[in-house]
């Protein structure tokens, strides 16, 4: 009965705390969604409701190519990272070769390097091969981060997997290829999907690695956010993007994490 008591300011220590955390966290992101309904181009003054910015986002030419490349790049990035990355969780986690610790690292090492570092060395890359800025080098820049979360979204999933399973569908005659198409694939797809929903996100967001490794006519969304910014500061019409910016990100992250729940209780 005592310890119930001194308990309870706690709970309500950590009930206000939760509160003021989220409140410290989300007030920014509500304060832009209020604003991107303002119909004065001021932010300092509220003048009346209107979905006007949003009709002229759809109609800005220069935003809607920008879009059309971060989705461009974050599609193929995300395709040749979901085979890669999925193969390379499953190389680490069944089979063993002469530095595999070392390998391991190396692969995971992209998700703690700075931005920035990955950034100048991807284009010093591609200084030194000479090969030309466009939108494939932005591609080939996101494949490298991509890769890396998917790899390890897989490699979660791929832990709570019985490898007996494979073991059991090689007893009984299937190839090795036979039973990681019809026996893993389908158990590690929940994964597969989380992890893609992931980097497709990170890739859509990108400003720093796009920034160095863009070519002429190969702006993506962030770029042109930031140019947008640059020369005529803050807009309604900025806003109304990254609330839209805001909601797909929240949903595709949401369902990410309902997809790798599923594949947990699977």
């Amino acid at each position: 009965m005592a310890n119930e008591i001194n308990a309870t300011p706690i709970k309500r220590w950590q009930t206000w705390y939760t509160v003021l955390a989220f409140f410290y966290m989300y007030l920014p992101l509500a304060v832009l969604t209020i604003f991107s309904f303002n119909k004065s181009p001021s932010p300092s003054q509220w003048s009346g409701f209107t979905l006007e910015w949003y009709s002229k986002f759809l109609q800005n030419q220069i935003l809607r190519d920008a879009l059309k490349n971060s989705l461009s790049v974050a599609l193929a990035a995300v395709s040749v990272s979901a085979v890669l990355g999925t193969l390379t969780a499953v190389g680490l986690a069944r089979y063993y070769f002469p530095g595999k610790s070392l390998f391991k690292g190396i692969t995971y090492l992209p998700l703690i390097i700075p931005d920035i570092a990955i950034a100048v060395a991807t284009l010093v890359f591609f200084a030194a091969i000479k090969l030309p800025l466009s939108l494939g080098t932005i591609v080939i820049a996101h494949i490298v981060f991509c890769l890396a979360y998917v790899a390890v979204v897989v490699s979660s999933r791929l832990a709570s997997i019985d490898p007996k399973l494979e073991e059991a569908a090689l007893d009984l005659g299937a190839t090795p290829v036979q039973a990681f198409l019809r026996v893993l694939l389908p158990q590690l797809l929940p994964g597969i999907v989380s992890g893609c929903l992931l980097a497709f996100i990170l890739s859509m967001d990108d400003f720093v690695i796009a920034y160095f490794t863009a070519g002429v006519g190969s702006t993506t969304l962030p770029i042109a956010i930031f140019s947008s910014l640059r020369n005529g500061g803050v807009t309604p019409e900025l806003n109304a993007l990254s609330v839209l910016l805001i909601i797909v990100s929240a949903s595709m992250a949401a369902i990410a994490e309902a997809v790798r729940s599923w594949g947990k209780h699977d």
